[in-house]
């Protein structure tokens, strides 16, 4: 067995048996495969742009020479007046690239033009008609860019038939937000022509500027709702002169007097001094009238709903600027490109995250610094030499849409995993950045509004449970002694409670230093919490271990119900109420049966529903003793408490407006105001009211529409009770904030996160009140 088991140098090798002379190898050999034309054309523009290492130039008159040269090719024709459109509206970073294969194509074949120009007219004339306000944009961008061949004034009249309707829009109500994402379009198209064609068009990008400057000087009526700042009585927001159209209109001032340098625009249609002869044909190509496009007199929002933006950034006040200031047009162009990049590619976060770790190839060379330069390093930089880091900006784009009042376009998970993503593609790089963010985040806890604080608790959990729950928690190890009040303190007990839920207690404390461990409770180190009515000093101790032992065995309810009237009479004979002393050992009994998973519980609640139903419609007591029995069961994993919470919801129950009291009115939650600075009650909270306005949206969006007056009585008395709840908070009128126990300091964070639990309500209610108003007018 030995000689067979030999390798080449002694014994048997089979593979060599027939094969020993190469002359007689009569294999077929493998025939070369070369891909079609169109197949090969489709990979190149793919792929421009996307390489450091290949010059624009080149890649730009590849392409352009073989499509010219084969475009009676049927395929090819087709394949290419498809794929230019379909790029600019889904890699808007190569936009100046493609149109910049274009414009060769024009100096080569000028009728190919023609079919495109009808095709991206066509194109753009309908996403106007249905309010797709993003791809018009893009589209326009592409048109832009080709300004130097268009006949006439180019694309000025278009620009200009958009800023009509936004005049129109404003004059009839300034709380428009149609009108001002058209003036966006135009302050972002507007940079494009000028790289395109700069010489010619000065004057008329002047006077359109002149006509912007009404609109975008303006704050909208609902910049204050949305500011992701809620600065302290007696301060300014970071962001209050920050409104995008603002920045975008002061932005373009400067450069106009500064000739419209735009060094961070590529120009791809620029050759090099050695391509001296494509670049004369291209200075006098054949120029092509645009053909029209329609703008009707009535635009519509469409099918995502628009707000007026806000310039927010993780990377101000630094000593070195590491990301473009907000005084540079940059920082717009840049941004822009960037987040239609991450919005339109939500179904590839990888694609995604390549683009944003690639960032630095789709912008002027000089634009950034090298990647992964340490931040440290930027000190070194010599001269007029920029100092933006790639990863920066990058990261800085993905906060921004994390922070986006008052909803990202996209499920707050899909930029989670864009940021991870990233970060394993380039983890020296991001890393790094992702930490300085993370670090002015949580300096900024006590003023970012609160809701994106919660924004930010989740993903730095999140984040965390994929990179091994590593973190440098010496940094903040001073804000462990702070008050549970504090917002820092908040966020650290937040945080520690959230990686419990994504992992255990006990690997969670070994990533922790000495002076953290306290905060982790043996109590969270348990699985299953004890049975309060093991031990005999409980009162009702013994029903409450009979009740469990029939649940235990399922049995019928008859069996149930003489244990009960025990509970009922020996309650009255105490003189406490017997429908909450009943409640709380029936729903604590539940809760322990059904503690080995969610489907055990969810099991056990669907036996029990009937009776559970009755309790919670006798009184709004036993309503609020059901939710504090289940809390009060996990209370050391308020997670699982929630979603329990959120389930006996989805029965019926309990109802929202009884979760918003027992949250927010009296101590259930937590004393002298306490519980407005747990994480988990935001989070119980926030997801009722969620359920709320969901059910009111899918009500109203259905064709039973008209049915939906009890929806809307709901929601409004469900924001009703909120505001009555927190405005007492948020003005230090509540008995429990007047309580002589507080400890000193505390009334007045107390009333600061009422005021901070208030501007969210606020929000929130005015945000549904205008879908309503909006549905109102579409029907």
């Amino acid at each position: 067995m030995a000689d067979h088991d030999r390798r080449p140098g002694g014994g048997f090798n089979r593979k060599r048996r027939y094969r020993d002379d190469d002359e007689h190898d009569r294999r077929p050999q493998r025939r070369r495969y070369d891909a079609p034309l169109p197949v090969r054309i489709r990979k190149q523009l793919l792929g421009l742009a996307e390489s450091p290492l290949r010059r624009w130039h080149e890649e730009v008159q590849s392409i352009a020479h073989v499509v010219a040269d084969n475009y009676e090719d049927q395929e090819l024709r087709t394949s290419f007046l498809e794929l230019v459109p379909q790029m600019v509206v889904e890699q808007p970073l190569k936009t100046p690239f493609v149109a910049a294969v274009v414009l060769v194509i024009n100096s080569l074949k000028p009728e190919i033009l023609d079919d495109l120009l009808a095709n991206v007219a066509n194109a753009t004339e309908e996403k106007v008609t249905i309010g797709e306000w993003r791809d018009v944009k893009l589209y326009l961008k592409f048109l832009a860019c080709l300004q130097s061949c268009l006949e006439g004034d180019g694309l000025f009249p278009v620009l200009e038939e958009l800023f009509s309707r936004a005049v129109n829009l404003q004059t009839t109500s300034s709380d428009d937000t149609i009108g001002t994402e058209l003036v966006k379009i135009i302050l972002l198209t507007i940079p494009y022509i000028m790289a395109a064609a700069p010489a010619q068009w000065q004057q008329k990008a002047a006077e359109l500027m002149d006509k912007t400057d009404v609109i975008a000087s303006e704050p909208h009526a609902l910049q204050v709702l949305i500011d992701p700042y809620h600065a302290e009585e007696g301060e300014g927001s970071p962001t209050a002169n920050m409104s995008l159209i603002g920045l975008l209109q002061k932005q373009l001032q400067n450069e106009a007097m500064n000739d419209w340098e735009l060094t961070c625009l590529p120009r791809p249609w620029q050759m090099p001094p050695e391509e001296i002869e494509q670049q004369d044909k291209l200075d006098n190509a054949q120029k092509h009238a645009l053909p029209s496009i329609l703008i009707p007199e009535t635009v519509i929002t469409g099918p995502r709903p628009l707000f007026p933006e806000i310039y927010f950034s993780v990377y101000v006040n630094q000593d070195i600027e590491s990301v473009p200031p907000v005084s540079s047009i940059a920082s717009s162009l840049i941004r822009d490109g960037l987040l239609d990049t991450i919005n339109i590619l939500d179904f590839n976060r990888g694609a995604t995250a390549r683009f944003l770790i690639d960032v630095d190839c789709y912008f002027s060379p000089g634009t950034f610094v090298k990647r992964a330069t340490p931040f440290d390093r930027l000190r070194d930089v010599e001269g007029d030499r920029s100092t933006w880091k790639p990863e920066d900006v990058a990261v800085d784009a993905v906060f921004s849409q994390l922070f986006a009042l008052p909803t990202p376009e996209h499920k707050l998970v899909y930029y989670h995993s864009v940021l991870t993503e990233a970060c394993k593609i380039a983890p020296a790089a991001v890393a790094p950045s992702l930490g300085r963010a993370i670090r002015y985040s949580y300096q900024n806890t006590h003023r970012l509004d609160l809701e994106l604080c919660y924004r930010f608790l989740d993903w730095f959990t999140h984040h965390l449970s994929n990179f091994g729950f590593m973190w440098k928690w010496t940094e903040w190890v001073d804000d462990v002694n702070l008050p549970d009040v504090h917002p820092r303190k908040a966020f650290i007990l937040g945080a520690l409670d959230k990686e419990i839920r994504l992992s255990f207690a006990q690997r969670i404390k070994g990533t922790l230093p000495e002076p953290y461990q306290v905060l982790i409770g043996p109590e969270k180190e348990q699985d299953t919490p004890e049975f309060k009515y093991n031990d005999d000093r409980t009162p009702f101790a013994a029903e409450g271990k009979e009740i469990a032992a029939l649940l235990k065995r399922k049995a019928p309810d008859e069996e149930i119900q003489p244990i009960i009237d025990r509970i009922h009479s020996a309650a009255l004979d105490q003189s406490i109420d017997p429908l909450v002393s009943s409640t709380d050992v029936f729903m604590t009994a539940v809760c322990w049966v059904g503690s080995k998973s969610l489907s055990h519980v969810l099991a056990c609640i669907e036996r029990t529903k009937d009776r559970l139903l009755d309790a919670g419609a006798a009184s709004e007591a036993a309503r609020a003793q059901i939710i504090t029995a289940v809390v009060a069961y996990w209370s050391a994993h308020p997670g699982v408490a929630i979603t329990i919470v959120e389930k006996l919801l989805n029965y019926s129950i309990i109802t929202p407006n009884a979760v918003i009291e027992w949250a927010l009115v009296g101590d259930r939650a937590g004393p002298y105001g306490e519980a407005l600075s747990k994480s988990w009650v935001f989070e119980l909270v926030f997801n009722t009211v969620v359920k709320v306005t969901s059910r009111l949206r899918q009500v109203v969006g259905s064709s039973a529409g008209d049915g939906n007056g009890e929806e809307v009585i709901g929601m409004r008395e469900l924001f009703k009770g909120m505001e009555d709840a927190l405005v007492s908070w948020a003005q230090g009128t509540k008995d429990q904030i007047m309580d002589p126990m507080v400890p000193d300091g505390g009334e007045d964070l107390v009333k600061r996160w009422g005021e901070r639990w208030l501007r969210v309500c606020r929000r929130r209610s005015a945000i549904e009140e205008t879908f309503l108003l909006e549905s109102k007018s579409a029907s």
